[in-house]
């Protein structure tokens, strides 16, 4: 079984004190920094932009996941991994050309994702499931830190799951939204990989503990 990994989303973090925190995962047993960009169009909501997002992977140690809620992402992609982005996830929603985005993400010498609204089916994957990296299934409807999980969310994963091993693909299962231990090892025992927690790590008494505490719960 591989190894299952936690990505604290920043989102969550406390953005007076921003390098606090991002000392606090690179120090933390986590495994990645989810980092989402929105432009108010896509979602409705606005949160980090460039040069936020320089300043978090010039003191980031770990992978970095950037989430992009945005439209038109492609006029950005050559602007993330210059910025330090690991993995670039698009929305499916977004792109009206994915393959094409997926290519040029991959050019740029990322790893390529790609976000799945609530609402979208994992079926309209099947076609470029090979080309994916790693899906990220919004637990959430997108746009806010803090909100409830979408119990749906379980059956999704075992379809990605069934989808992906039926095309033979190496794709990773990431969730976004709404993970608290009340549902990682749940999410994980029907095939998700990588878990976001965002106000569940930041929100705690004590973050550094509670990474630990997932990652034990998850990896057992």
């Amino acid at each position: 079984m591989s190894h299952k990994l936690i990505a604290p989303s920043l989102l969550a973090a406390d953005f007076a004190n921003l390098q606090r925190d991002i000392e606090l995962i690179n120090t933390s047993e986590a495994d990645w920094f989810h980092i989402d960009i929105m432009d108010g169009v896509f979602v409705p909501n606005i949160s980090f932009g460039m040069p936020v997002l320089k300043a978090i992977t010039a003191h980031a140690k770990k992978f970095i996941d950037v989430h992009l809620m945005i439209v038109d992402p492609d006029r950005y992609i050559k602007e993330f991994a210059d910025l330090g982005a690991d993995m670039l996830t698009v929305h499916y929603e977004a792109c009206t050309h994915l393959h094409r985005s997926l290519q040029s993400i991959k050019q740029h010498g990322m790893q390529a994702g790609v976000a799945l609204n609530p609402h979208t089916n994992i079926e309209l994957l099947r076609d470029c499931i090979s080309d994916i990296d790693m899906v990220c299934l919004m637990s959430v409807n997108p746009g806010f830190g803090g909100q409830h999980f979408i119990e749906r969310t379980y059956e999704k994963v075992k379809q990605l799951k069934a989808l992906i091993t039926a095309e033979n693909a190496t794709t990773k299962i990431e969730i976004d939204g709404g993970v608290t231990n009340k549902n990682a090892k749940q999410l994980v025992d029907v095939g998700a990989d990588v878990l976001v927690a965002g106000s569940y790590i930041f929100k705690a008494e004590h973050p550094l503990d509670t990474i630990v505490d997932l990652k034990k719960m998850i990896n057992t």
